[in-house]
């Protein structure tokens, strides 16, 4: 195993464009965070979320870090080296195990990074800001759900923009068409089952009872779908030809 994580986390160092996008992750968590937290007036007193509005920018780290996992496994097929790695580390499940601590382990840290300056960024901007500890650590949880879910995916479809698609699909999409929903208790349901809109919950600190899912709980639906991912494709890898 060790041999294993060690050259995936070879292959993924030694692309520049992984670097970019993990730069990319910081970034934009962070400037949309400002722009956000910027465009809040609390000259006369506050009633936004502000610990929530102070990680606005998660919405669009999200996105790369979304399309980063998808690379992670799906150029090797599109590129056909899918095959070298499988002859180099036969047991696929150790392979694509491999991969996701790997995985987790740079977007932790490109994580970690965004949502800390998205925080200092809210303090600067927001006075009137209150640092929580559940939004913050929550929104690095929710970014590591998503690279899961994506890699997951990837590994199944075989096709790094299709998955992509399919990950911005159930991110940006599903909330659209929940809004466009007139039922009032089906727009609900789908709120609490919706990846983002779900797992976006941990971030709330305000009128917690009205919300359509609790904090937590929200979580645990984002971390079913990236379960149900990941066995779909570790399911597909471990029985279709390279």
């Amino acid at each position: 195993m060790k041999a294993a994580v060690h050259a995936e986390w070879t292959k993924l160092r030694t692309s520049a464009g992984n670097w970019w996008l993990l730069l990319g992750v910081v970034a934009a968590t962070i400037g949309l965070s400002a722009f956000v937290s910027g465009a809040i007036s609390c000259a006369t007193g506050c009633t936004a979320d502000l610990p929530k509005v102070s990680l606005a920018g998660v919405q669009l780290g999200q996105a790369v870090i979304a399309i980063l996992a998808a690379l992670v496994i799906g150029n090797e097929y599109a590129t056909g080296m899918v095959r070298v790695s499988l002859a180099a580390v036969p047991g696929r499940t150790r392979l694509l195990l491999a991969k996701a601590v790997v995985l987790l382990a740079t977007t932790s840290v490109a994580s970690v990074a965004g949502v800390a300056g998205s925080v200092l960024v809210g303090r600067v901007l927001l006075p009137a800001h209150a640092f929580w500890w559940r939004p913050a650590a929550g929104s690095v949880l929710y970014l590591e759900l998503i690279a899961l879910l994506s890699l997951g995916l990837a590994t199944a479809v075989r096709s790094p923009a299709a998955a992509a698609g399919i990950v911005l699909g159930l991110m940006y999409a599903w909330p659209i068409v929940t809004l466009a929903v007139s039922d009032k208790a089906w727009s609900r349901r789908l709120d609490q089952i919706g990846p983002m809109s779900a797992g976006s919950a941990i971030q709330a600190t305000k009128d917690l009872a009205t919300l359509p899912i609790g904090p937590w709980a929200g979580l645990g639906v984002l971390a079913l779908w990236a379960l149900a991912a990941l066995l779909a494709g570790w399911f597909l890898l471990a029985r279709r030809d390279a």
